[in-house]
């Protein structure tokens, strides 16, 4: 078939290695972005402020229950242990404390 196959099909695209390794680095580049979108976004989901009313309480988690991401993951629902103290829930302004919690996240290692 050879030469002859691309002159029946002249608008049939052959693929190449090199066109197959551009198309992969195209893939990587685009996950990559997207989970560094992803970090970013959890980073600044953390650091968000509560909404009127509420107030973050830091160690009253359960595991699974948590509202938010960590430096440990990015998701809420992702608490291993129970009052993992760097977790946090949203809880009515006044409550926390109540329950056992801290309104500040723990200071991290130097």
């Amino acid at each position: 078939m050879g030469d002859n196959a691309r002159d029946l099909h002249p608008h049939r695209h052959f693929v190449t290695q090199d066109s197959m390794s551009v198309r992969s680095s195209a893939i990587q580049a685009a996950v990559a972005g997207l989970l560094a979108m992803g970090i970013d976004s959890a980073a600044r989901a953390h650091d968000a402020p509560a909404p009127a009313g509420m107030e973050k309480c830091y160690g009253i988690a359960k595991a699974g229950q948590n509202d938010c991401g960590t430096s440990k993951h990015a998701c809420a629902t992702l608490a291993r242990i129970d009052n993992d103290p760097e977790e946090w829930k949203m809880v009515p302004k006044g409550t926390c404390e109540k329950l056992g919690g801290k309104l500040e996240a723990p200071k991290k290692g130097r």
